[in-house]
C-alpha cells in the first residue's frame, strides 16, 4: 500500500484535524466525567440493586441523569474550545489549506487580522463569533439544565 497524505487531501484534511482534536481533548474531558461519576452516592446503586434493576436501567435512570451537570459543562467547554482551533491548524501546517478545507472561523479571523492587517473586519468577525457562541451556550443551558439533577 502506498501512504495516504491525509493533510494534503481536501476531502480528508478536516477529518484528520478532528481526529487529532478528539484524541487531544478526550482525556481532559474524561477527568470531568470521572469526577462526576465519583460524586454519585453509592446508596442510589444499592437501592436500585435491591429493587432488582438491571444494569441498563441503572445506567439509564441513575447514572446518566446524575451526570447531566457534568455533561452540560463538558459540552459548553468543548463548544468554546472547538472555535479556538487555530493552534491545531497552525501546528499541523495546513494553515487553512488545501483549498481552504480546514479554514475554520477563528483561523479566518487570525488571517484577516495578522496576514491582511484588516483589524476592523477581524473585530467584527470576532464579535459575531462571540454572539453566536453565546446563543449556542444559552440554548445548551436552557435545554439541558432542565434535565440536570443537582443534589443539595
Amino acid at each position: 500500500m502506498k501512504p495516504v497524505d491525509f493533510l494534503n487531501n481536501p476531502k480528508t484534511a478536516l477529518y484528520a484535524i478532528m481526529a487529532v482534536y478528539l484524541w487531544r481533548e478526550a482525556s481532559y474531558m474524561m477527568v470531568f466525567y470521572i469526577s462526576g461519576l465519583q460524586n454519585i452516592s453509592e446508596e442510589y446503586y444499592e437501592a436500585a440493586y435491591l429493587d432488582g434493576a438491571s444494569g441498563w436501567d441503572i445506567m439509564r435512570k441513575i447514572t446518566i441523569p446524575l451526570v447531566q451537570p457534568t455533561t452540560l459543562f463538558v459540552l459548553t467547554i468543548t463548544m468554546a474550545d472547538a472555535f479556538k482551533m487555530v493552534d491545531l491548524i497552525m501546528v499541523m501546517t495546513t494553515k487553512g489549506g488545501p483549498n481552504n478545507s480546514t479554514n475554520l472561523l477563528m483561523n479566518h479571523i487570525y488571517q484577516t487580522a495578522f496576514s491582511y492587517w484588516d483589524t476592523g473586519h477581524a473585530s467584527v468577525l470576532t464579535i459575531c463569533m462571540l454572539g453566536f457562541m453565546m446563543i449556542v451556550a444559552l440554548v445548551q443551558f436552557t435545554t439541558m439544565d432542565k434535565r440536570a439533577y443537582y443534589e443539595n
